[in-house]
């Protein structure tokens, strides 16, 4: 879990919202396979690991309330001393408890893939407790909680979206602004 509630300017994204912007072309009708093949594989077997690497991310968010995770390499962020901010605040999603997470996960990926790349980038997913709404983000992760405080609120400032929180993995909680 790393992502933080960003209440104060939050619009929830409908179901299936996300796949009419990929590429530019309308997909809301289109698999889960047409996406993936926007991503450009190698091989089926690539294919496969990405989609068993959002699966996980799936169950783990709905298990956990919320992972942290790598997509060139598929890791897991484990509890460590440092504390996460979303990287781009306007790119966070917000979904409705009843989104298909596995669809909606493939296709944020799809539409920040770029960015998700960059070697301080994480997919952050987060279930709000009070709403039940799924949060998806790019994240970054701060070693120092004063940097971290410093770039939430610098962010906040030139962001459409306010941060309200962060999130310390040590301690498994928000810490609000």
């Amino acid at each position: 879990m790393n992502l933080v509630p960003f209440m104060s300017h939050a619009q929830i994204v409908p179901p299936g919202a996300l796949r009419t912007t990929i590429g530019g072309v309308h997909s809301g009708d289109c698999s889960l396979g047409w996406i993936a093949e926007k991503m450009k594989f190698e091989s089926f077997l690539e294919r496969y690991h990405f989609e068993k690497y959002v699966l996980d991310v799936c169950i783990a968010t709905l298990e956990q309330g919320g992972v942290t995770s790598k997509l060139d390499t598929y890791q897991f962020l484990l509890p460590i001393e440092a504390w996460a901010i979303p990287k781009y605040p306007d790119r966070t999603v917000i979904l409705p408890p009843d989104a298909d997470l596995q669809r909606e996960i493939t296709a944020f990926i799809a539409s920040n893939e770029a960015c998700l790349k960059y070697s301080d980038s994480w997919l952050g997913t987060w279930i709000e407790p009070d709403t039940r709404n799924c949060y998806l983000d790019v994240s970054t992760l701060c070693f120092c909680l004063d940097d971290a405080l410093q770039a939430a609120m610098a962010l906040s400032q030139q962001a459409r979206r306010k941060i309200v929180a962060l999130y310390d993995f040590k301690r498994g909680q928000a810490i609000y602004l």
